[in-house]
């Protein structure tokens, strides 16, 4: 414990770099967009991006999503086709602050481009008194203020080894594009992998002390610092999977105590009499899931929703509404990683924290993994079979990555569909979730009904480790494997 200048006990974090995020749960209004392309097997790489939008910040919003489409753009023109394994984008978030004074948004950015990841940062800020979005140098009172934050951070680089250049550190915007607060008030300066060292080194960052970091600030810079200083909660731990550790404050290993998730309305509909199709969504809950969930009501139609997991603990209320309204949830990993290119360890703790999630949020432990771009490894496998998870892709792709038009989709969906069809979709998308009144009133007008993915396979269930790619009588009968 520490005092800090206003007579108050401030909790400083072990270690002074760690940042602590506010839990995305507790932010009214928040909704989450998405970018991403793969899922087809011919896709020459694969991308997943995700941001946050705060209704009452629409000048941040616009900057996150430019940052997104630059980021996409870039990595699509480095990344040529017929490159295995294929190279891939993921970038999550976290809300460095969320107040009426400052709100932050930190963006963690990973690249796999031939053999390791290489991981970055940049965190935006919003002033609500100038409704202005700016970057983390927007946090010091102009050119003098970061001369001397450089100066600062160098000295507090000695003595961390000989393989950490110093002398690279200079006051420029690139390097100083990652900038918070730990509950302390210190300034945690961020750098990329690879930008003062050697790539091994992995996070580098710097704690410069409050009192030592207030002179240099902006307006901006004092409010956000103020609005941190003594916030109560974990700290963040910050891995490769850029997993933020609020997620703990939900019950510890809820999944352990929740029974397998099941749709309420599951049984009402026999497969092996009825024609079945199971429309799933992936990359949710997103803006529009609200919607699609009142459009499958008015319908009386179920679906099986693969979350990710940093999105489900962001909007638990859009999965207990998915839980309660008879679909079912699923595990899509915590944020999207392709696992067929992860550790073991990696894989367990992505769907593991995914699983607890879901199960603080509904109840219900999901025993249904999609993995993301329907990639599957044999470590994959393994984990799903020793963590009693049953692995589903799809058999009818409807092509609704961004950019796809409704009418498309439908038709795609309508054509391809047969008895035991496993559908994929996204309700990250405005242009799914407006075809999907359509593909009901077709499908239904050729006799079809929609139940989720554990019931077109009736009695004989689905078993652990096992991966399901359709529900047609074929496939049930060739070894899933």
């Amino acid at each position: 414990m520490t005092t800090s200048p206003h007579g108050r006990d401030v909790v400083v974090p072990a270690e002074p770099t760690l940042i602590d995020f506010v839990d995305p749960a507790t932010v009214g209004g928040l909704s989450i967009r998405t970018m991403t392309e793969g899922n087809s097997s011919s896709a020459p790489r694969y991308a997943h991006i995700n941001y946050p939008e705060l209704p009452s910040a629409p000048p941040l919003n616009r900057a996150l999503r430019a940052q997104a489409q630059r980021q996409l753009q870039d990595f699509r023109k480095r990344t040529p086709g017929g490159v295995y394994p294929r190279p891939e984008l993921n970038v999550g978030w976290q809300l460095a602050a969320a107040s009426a004074q400052a709100i932050g948004v930190r963006l963690r950015t990973g690249e796999f481009l031939s053999a390791s990841w290489g991981n970055s940062t940049q965190t935006l800020w919003y002033d609500p008194r100038k409704d202005k979005a700016v970057g983390s140098t927007g946090l010091l009172a102009g050119q003098d203020a970061l001369r001397r934050l450089a100066v600062l951070v160098k000295e507090r680089l000695k003595g961390r080894g000989e393989q950490i250049e110093r002398n690279a550190v200079t006051a420029g915007e690139e390097q100083f594009d990652s900038m918070a607060f730990n509950r302390g008030g210190d300034l945690v300066v961020e750098f990329d992998d690879c930008q003062l060292g050697p790539c091994s080194l992995g996070r580098l960052a710097v704690a410069v002390p409050a009192e030592e970091a207030a002179p240099l600030l902006s307006d901006l810079g004092r409010r956000a610092q103020e609005s941190v200083r003594g916030a109560t909660g974990p700290g963040v731990r910050d891995d490769e999977s850029g997993l933020p550790s609020y997620v703990s404050a939900s019950p510890q290993d809820a999944s352990a105590s929740s029974p397998p998730a099941v749709s309420s309305r599951a049984g009402t509909v026999d497969c092996a009499e009825a024609k079945c199709v199971a429309l799933t969504f992936d990359d949710g809950p997103g803006p529009f899931t609200g919607r699609l969930l009142s459009l499958l009501r008015e319908a009386q139609a179920r679906a099986t929703f693969f979350t990710v997991g940093s999105s489900a603990a962001a909007q638990p209320e859009l999965l207990r509404r998915m839980s309660s309204e008879g679909h079912l949830v699923g595990n899509h990993s915590w944020v999207h990683r392709d696992l067929s290119k992860q550790a073991s360890s990696k894989i367990a703790d992505s769907l593991g924290r995914t699983e607890d999630t879901i199960a603080a949020a509904i109840g219900q432990a999901p025993t249904l993994v999609r993995p993301p771009y329907g990639a599957v490894s044999g470590g994959l496998r393994d984990i799903a079979r020793q963590h009693g998870f049953s692995l589903v892709t799809w058999d009818v792709d409807t092509g609704d990555e961004q950019g796809a038009k409704a009418a498309d989709i439908a038709n795609r969906a309508v054509r391809e569909a047969h008895p035991g069809a496993i559908i994929l979709m996204h309700d990250t998308y405005q242009e799914t979730v407006d075809a999907v009144p359509d593909i009901l009133k077709r499908l239904r007008g050729k006799g079809y009904s929609f139940v989720t993915v554990p019931e077109l396979y009736g009695s004989a269930g689905m078993q652990a480790g096992r991966l399901y790619r359709s529900g047609s009588e074929p496939s049930r009968k060739q070894p899933l494997t």
